[in-house]
């Protein structure tokens, strides 16, 4: 009962139109200030401002026309091996003497390269059909390396040609000798398969190795060259290394990809 005459009194009584009206403190000013500056801030570099990011692969360095896998023609024994790995031949250049049935028998290479892998020892029986070497396309000694790096099929199309390229090369200290520049050539239209990489680089384990992941994208990367050098190639520190590179070199390659506004990544 007590309650219900304390509502009725309310309820008869003017409104107290004369009670002073709280403004909100300097400090919430100030903080009001303040995010509204933020916010304006923020939505002026949305919509002016740029980032960009890198995509990071696995790679390798090469020759642009990549490796074959020579096989023998014949079938006997291996009586002589007329080369050696890391030396450059001529095309119809004879690799290995093979003992017959017929007579010994000359195994030439089919395009011109340098031997990177020798298969056959003297002694030893190759069938028709056998690999016995692994060369490396080139066609001259002079021609520059190259780099292939192998990005994930879903990055692939967010890789410009043109775009800068980073590599850290196994064969040399990164902290010491810095990485190795580049710009993207060309950038494959499909992904491929571990056979096709096998066939480019001469090399199942290779083929396998960067197929691990799934299917890549081969993207062809032009090294800077640099007349001051050792390497013949530009690098992030003055001189690189203090000597030449050789080629089927794997290495890591970070490409720089095309800039970006903030609110692109908002808008559909």
């Amino acid at each position: 009962m007590q309650f219900r005459q304390k509502a009725l009194s309310k309820l008869q009584s003017p409104e107290e139109l004369d009670l002073p009206v709280r403004f909100a403190r300097p400090q919430g000013r100030l903080v009001l200030i303040v995010t509204v500056v933020v916010m304006a801030a923020a939505s002026f570099w949305a919509v002016t401002g740029s980032v960009s990011s890198t995509l990071k692969a696995s790679a390798i360095l090469t020759h642009a026309q990549g490796s074959y896998v020579l096989q023998s023609p014949v079938a006997g024994q291996v009586t002589a091996v007329l080369a050696k790995e890391g030396e450059r031949l001529d095309a119809n250049s004879p690799l290995l003497k093979v003992r017959t049935q017929q007579g010994d028998q000359i195994v030439r290479t089919i395009a011109a390269g340098r031997v990177t892998t020798l298969l056959a020892t003297i002694g030893a029986v190759v069938t028709t059909g056998a690999n016995v070497a692994t060369l490396e396309r080139t066609d001259d000694a002079s021609d520059p390396l190259m780099a292939v790096v192998y990005v994930p099929a879903d990055s692939a199309s967010t890789v410009p040609v043109g775009a800068s390229v980073d590599l850290t090369v196994q064969s040399v200290p990164k902290d010491e000798y810095g990485v190795l520049r580049g710009r993207v050539k060309a950038v494959g239209r499909t992904a491929e398969t571990q056979q096709q990489i096998t066939a480019f680089l001469g090399d199942s384990q290779l083929g396998a190795q960067f197929s691990q992941q799934g299917r890549p994208v081969a993207v062809l990367v032009r090294l800077d060259r640099s007349s001051v050098t050792k390497s013949g190639y530009k690098w992030s520190t003055a001189d690189g290394p203090p000597y030449a590179l050789d080629s089927m070199t794997q290495a890591t390659g970070a490409i720089r990809l095309a800039e970006q506004r903030p609110i692109d990544w908002l808008l559909p």
